[in-house]
């Protein structure tokens, strides 16, 4: 294996990280820094804070975002089997059925369990 193939990634690391670097020094160098009590008090949509920022948040939430991510990489690995649906076969279409079909269990289960009601 030659060295030589990796030196453009190499460089590639070297420059984004000289730019990224410098780009962050010519923001803080040449922005205006005038903070005051105004600026540097908490804001939370136009309104004074009510309450602890530290309070807890419903875990529906994170159970929907969790959901979201789910079933958005089910497609993200459903796409390249549809592309190549021609050329992997049989044997492709037994695995992406499957695959549907163990998420499909998932969902079902989530479902039953109430994570997808809202009240």
């Amino acid at each position: 294996m030659n060295l030589e193939q990796y030196f453009p990634v190499l460089l590639f690391i070297i420059v984004g990280t000289l730019i990224g670097f410098a780009l962050i020094t010519a923001g803080s160098l040449i922005g205006p820094s005038r903070p005051n009590d105004q600026k540097l008090s908490p804001y939370e949509c136009g309104f004074e804070t009510f309450g602890d920022s530290r309070m807890k948040f419903d875990v529906r939430y994170y159970l929907v975002a969790i959901l979201f991510i789910l079933f958005d990489l089910e497609i993200a690995f459903l796409a390249p089997w549809a592309i190549a649906n021609g050329v992997v076969g049989f044997a492709g279409f037994v695995a992406a059925m499957s695959f549907l079909a163990v998420l499909t269990v998932g969902f079902i289960y989530e479902w039953k369990k109430g994570a997808l009601d809202w009240e």
